[in-house]
């Protein structure tokens, strides 16, 4: 693996499925080993790869392209909802058998991407998710689902939601401080679903990065083309038609230099949706936050 394990559910999957797991850095390669790329493309930022191992193959869905002149075998296949389902493919055209852990653990993965969007599905992402399901362990699925969530998850929740600014159809969240990365996912998750906008938008420090993610609500809206635009040399971001994510490295995590950094982002966003520069409108006013804490 490479990065950190934050988000619950994913914690939660390598422990019941007791996953053995080693972080690429702590790996003694060997002369003549190779790595095969998988979900990810190299130069787009999505992994630890760029000076590690040669590439032999890749094999992803993501519409946001990376370099992968030079690869022997590449596999791009922007169709499909899930690079989960392709996996399953190469297995099914192989007659290989999967255990319940890898079947259960592949079934959360194309779960995580398909959720709340079916039109990104495929009929092979609906052939795989019939291939795995009777493979799966349904109650380890469960838990994953629902798996136990830390204090400083919900502190992170308020947060984001007294730091949500409306622009017309947009909504952004500012977080100064991620407990966890995935937590900016999270949010937009649940921000995409207010009835008033089409975007959401929400950016948080953790350690040193910016971290970005973006829903859209509507088909056809290339969330992963427009974040890509709106970060330009600042950082990487890509993603989907309808969800995108993006990480910027800051220089300094000051405050002036966070909240200016922010504020090009704010501009480049109302100017990539094509909405006029103005005041955003809190999601929750800060007299009902007042009363809330006075209550």
């Amino acid at each position: 693996r490479d990065g950190l394990i934050n988000r619950s559910e994913n914690r939660a999957m390598v422990e019941l499925l007791g996953l053995e797991l080693t972080p690429m850095d702590e790996i003694e390669w060997e002369e003549g080993d190779v790595a095969v790329m998988v979900d990810s493309q190299p130069k787009t930022g999505r992994h630890s790869n760029e000076k590690a191992l040669p590439l032999v193959a890749v094999i992803d869905h993501h519409d946001t392209p990376g370099n992968v002149r030079g690869i022997p075998f590449v596999d791009v296949r922007k169709s499909m909802g899930a690079t989960c389902s392709v996996v399953a493919e190469y297995l099914r055209e192989q007659n290989v058998e999967v255990s319940f852990k890898v079947a259960t653990a592949m079934m959360y993965g194309m779960e995580t991407e398909l959720m709340g969007f079916p039109r990104h599905a495929s009929s092979a992402d609906e052939e795989a998710l019939l291939w795995l399901f009777p493979k799966a362990d349904k109650d380890l699925l469960a838990e994953i689902r629902n798996a136990r969530l830390p204090q400083s998850h919900f502190e992170g929740v308020v947060h984001a939601l007294q730091s949500s600014f409306i622009y017309d159809r947009l909504i952004i969240s500012w977080v100064h401080d991620l407990p966890q990365p995935e937590l900016a996912a999270e949010v937009v998750d649940f921000l995409i679903r207010f009835e008033e906008v089409d975007w959401a938008v929400c950016a948080g420090l953790f350690e040193n990065k910016l971290i970005l993610s973006a829903r859209a609500s509507g088909a056809n809206a290339k969330a992963g083309e427009l974040l890509k635009k709106v970060v330009g040399r600042m950082g990487r971001a890509g993603g989907h038609d309808r969800r995108a994510g993006g990480a910027i490295q800051m220089k300094s995590i000051s405050f002036n230099a966070v909240e200016q950094a922010m504020a090009k982002l704010r501009k480049r966003l109302l100017k990539a949706l094509h909405i006029d520069e103005c005041r955003g409108q809190r999601l929750i006013s800060r007299k009902e936050m007042l009363e809330n804490l006075q209550s």
